[in-house]
This record gives structure tokens, C-alpha cells and sequence, in this order.
């Protein structure tokens, strides 16, 4: 299962993990809560297998990698000479070398990785939970109800939502080329639930960074929701070192104080912040967020509804 990338010119990243099929397939409107739920069980009682090398190949380059005790590999492929690029989207080869199955057939899938080949107006980077779709994330017993008794068609995310990224996908060229990343702290078992997600709701996709439910790897994100994502928020930011971005994230948790330390930390490159209001306690302190962004040169809106950063984006001509 290897999870959406992203690269430059010179050089590709991407995550994935080795697991044995649950058997989950797609979902539909109509499957029952408890459809939903025992698809769900598979997902967080994943069987990871480590230890197999896995071998990605693109233009020429290739790599070979090995699963880790969680199942998970990561792979960076580079060229010197540069990628030679028609698309947005590339297609990297990923082979399993090693197949512990007797006489099983030759297991190779490709993994779309986004390379912006030529010059995009910006990239966006989301949140999800709470920012997308409403999950009660800062509500445990709430959380756990949406998460595993809906599906990627019965969770619906905020009015306007598909519209208004949609609309940023486009740009004012019309040409859908600006990329979308997605950061959110759930775990990499529910990958294949938000790619669905997205899909069913015409949501842009883009590569997903989410977080290891493990306690200890540096590499794929153990810590805090504050470290992961401004980790994860940060890597974007180096990789795709020509792209300006429009940062989008909700009041919930801590996406306005990432996202502060991110135009710190990288003056020049944000255009600006949309924050969904969904904590009442955190208004003031949203706004205090929102002054000192100012002070950098940057504006960061807090948002009610979806209609008001459509809004905004129009004013800033950087949507039809």
C-alpha cells in the first residue's frame, strides 16, 4: 500500500506500508453501521508484514527499501540530471522482491507522485479533521462514533468545501495544476478511508501525511500533534522550495500556533491562513495568533463558514 508522494526536478518522496489484504473494498451509501464498523476493526487490526524489500523504480533510478517491524517503508529516489516531465502526476514502479506466499504471482503497483514540472500559482496545505469534515475531534466519545460507524460517503464534509478547494485547485488559469497536501494526525490506518472520502466528495487529492499509531519512530512521525504536523507541514515546505502556499486549518487544536511557526520559519513563502472557528474558547486567543501573523506580513482569516474564505481568495485573485 504505498501513499501518495511528492518531489522537485531532482527528487521523490513517498511513504507506504506492506500489509496482507483485509478484504475491505470500496464502500457505498447503503452499507449498515455495521458494515462500516467491521470494516473499520480491519483497518486498526492491520496484519503489517516486515522485513520484505520492496524495489521503486522511476526514469531510470531505483531504490530498494525494507519494510520495518510496523510494515512501513520509505522511499527518496533522486536524479541529478533532473526528472523528464510532461505531467503533473508520475507513476513510480514498486516491485516486492520477496514474497513470503509459496508460488505466489509478482505483487508491483504504481504510486502517483506530484512533481510540479512547471510553474504552479501555489500549493494549499489542509487540515482535515474539523477544517474538511466535522469529526468532534476535540470531543473523544464523538470522534469515535464518526470514525467508525460512518463511511466515505455518510460523513460529509463542511458546505462549500468541494467547491472552494476546487476552486483553488483551478487557480485563475483554469488548468486544476495548483497542488493539494493534506496533514492531519490520523493514523496511516485510515488512508485508504480519506483517499475514498475525497473522492466520493470531489475533494482535489493530493498526498496524504498522517501519523503512526507507533509509539517510538522518528522517521514516520511518532510525538505530538503539534510535532507531527509541523514536521510533516515542514517537509512540504522543503521538498516544493519554488511553491508560495496557502495554509488551511481549524481553531480546534493547534493548527494557527503550526502554522505561526511556519511563516517564522520560513518568511515569504505563505500567502495566507484560513482558520475554521469551531472552539469559542479559543476565539481570543485566535486572534492574538492572527495579530502577530499580521506583524510577519501575513493574514490569517478566521472563518465561520466556508463562503467567507471563498470570499477572500476572490478578492486576492486567486480564484475565479
Amino acid at each position: 500500500m504505498p501513499y501518495k508522494g511528492f518531489g522537485n526536478a531532482q527528487e521523490i518522496f513517498f511513504v507506504g506500508r506492506v500489509l496482507r489484504d483485509r478484504g475491505i473494498g470500496i464502500s457505498t451509501i447503503e452499507d449498515s453501521k455495521w458494515r462500516n464498523f467491521v470494516n473499520m476493526y480491519k483497518r486498526f487490526a492491520s496484519w503489517e508484514i516486515p522485513g520484505l524489500q520492496i524495489q521503486a523504480r522511476f526514469q531510470g533510478e531505483e531504490v530498494t527499501v525494507i519494510s520495518d517491524d510496523e510494515g512501513y517503508f520509505e522511499v527518496h529516489l533522486s536524479k541529478a540530471g533532473g526528472w523528464k516531465l510532461t505531467h503533473f502526476w508520475n507513476q513510480v514502479e514498486l516491485t516486492l522482491l520477496d514474497n513470503p506466499l509459496k508460488d505466489a504471482p509478482l505483487v508491483q503497483v504504481y504510486n502517483p507522485v506530484f512533481i510540479p514540472y512547471e510553474a504552479c500559482d501555489f500549493g494549499v496545505i489542509s487540515d482535515i479533521d474539523d477544517t474538511i469534515v466535522p469529526t468532534g475531534a476535540t470531543r473523544l466519545w464523538e470522534m469515535v462514533k464518526t470514525t467508525f460507524f460512518g463511511n466515505a460517503h455518510t460523513r460529509l464534509p463542511f458546505e462549500g468545501v468541494a467547491e472552494f478547494y476546487q476552486a483553488l485547485h483551478r487557480g485563475m488559469d483554469g488548468l486544476d495544476s495548483n497542488p493539494f497536501f493534506y496533514v492531519s494526525s490520523s493514523p496511516w490506518n485510515l488512508y485508504d478511508f480519506l483517499m475514498e472520502f475525497l473522492d466520493a466528495h470531489q475533494i482535489p487529492k493530493g498526498p496524504l501525511m498522517l501519523r503512526d499509531l507507533g509509539l517510538s519512530r522518528e522517521q514516520f512521525i511518532a510525538g505530538s500533534h503539534w510535532e507531527h504536523k509541523l514536521r510533516q507541514v515542514e517537509k512540504i515546505f522543503e521538498v516544493e522550495k519554488e511553491l508560495p502556499f496557502i495554509l488551511i486549518g481549524d481553531s480546534g487544536q493547534h493548527d494557527a500556533e503550526i502554522y505561526l511557526q511556519v511563516i517564522k520559519d520560513y518568511p515569504g513563502r505563505v500567502k495566507a491562513v484560513y482558520i475554521r472557528s469551531v472552539s469559542e474558547k479559543r476565539e481570543e486567543l485566535m486572534e492574538n495568533i492572527a495579530k502577530e501573523m499580521l506583524a510577519l506580513g501575513v493574514e490569517m482569516i478566521l472563518i465561520h463558514n466556508t463562503a467567507q474564505a471563498l470570499s477572500h481568495a476572490r478578492l486576492n485573485s486567486w480564484i475565479r
